[in-house]
């Protein structure tokens, strides 16, 4: 029984691990990576259940790739597996800034180093791009989600508007809508 236990905990450590270890560009790159493994490889959490955490991720305070290992291991093994899922996330991203901190006065001038992460840019683009576009999908395409979305987005990039409040009222809209539209 401690084995099966330990098994399991390992496969939750190595698991995140893995996705911290080769995912650059932050949490968000990371969110399509850890719907593969959790959902479609491991099936420890549903489609639907993944995509209720990764909004409470997303509007909880700290890194969205902690909450949601968080979310994960206590879902699938309580407060052992929520430590195993953070310390599986945060190791990586820890040892790599401190390899950073360590060189960085001898590779931020270098050229080759630059040209890596322009190269790099467009793909952190399009990992992020990924989630977005997948929680539109099984959001059903609704033409009031996908302007709702839309106005977020106008409203954070063009207008400065603290992603705060576009949350506070897309929650109160999402709240009326349901209330007082859907239902008749």
């Amino acid at each position: 029984m401690i084995q099966t236990e330990i098994k399991h905990y390992w496969a939750l450590f190595s698991s995140f691990f893995k996705i911290g270890a080769f995912t650059i560009g932050g949490g968000y790159v990371m969110i399509p990576l850890i719907e593969k493994e959790v959902v479609e490889r491991r099936r420890w959490i549903g489609q639907e259940e993944f995509t209720e955490m990764l909004t409470l991720a997303q509007s909880s305070p700290g890194p969205i790739s902690i909450n949601a290992a968080v979310f994960v291991g206590y879902k699938t093994k309580g407060y052992g597996g929520l430590i195993a899922t953070v310390l599986g996330t945060a190791i990586p991203s820890f040892v790599t800034i401190l390899l950073i901190a360590f060189f960085f006065a001898d590779i931020r001038t270098n050229p080759a180093v630059e040209r890596v992460f322009c190269g790099i840019r467009p793909a952190v683009v399009a990992l992020i791009a990924v989630p977005v576009v997948n929680m539109l999908k099984k959001s059903g395409l609704k033409w009031g989600i996908v302007t709702l979305a839309l106005l977020s987005a106008v409203a954070v990039w063009w207008f400065s508007v603290s992603p705060i409040w576009v949350m506070a009222v897309s929650g109160i809209l999402g709240v009326v809508y349901h209330t007082f539209i859907a239902e008749s």
